[in-house]
């Protein structure tokens, strides 16, 4: 019954960030954008 109490904790705070997170962008398009920025900040973070 322990377990079931952590993993069932683990998928619902998965659960709840995806949401936050989609719910920042609005459209297929702006997860493409974010993505790409995340990407960018990367790679320049990598250049320093």
């Amino acid at each position: 019954m322990h377990t079931f109490k952590k993993s069932f904790l683990a998928i619902t705070t998965l659960i709840l960030l995806s949401m936050g997170l989609l719910s920042g962008c609005n459209t297929v398009q702006g997860v493409g954008k974010d993505v790409q920025a995340g990407g960018k900040a990367i790679q320049r973070a990598g250049q320093h």
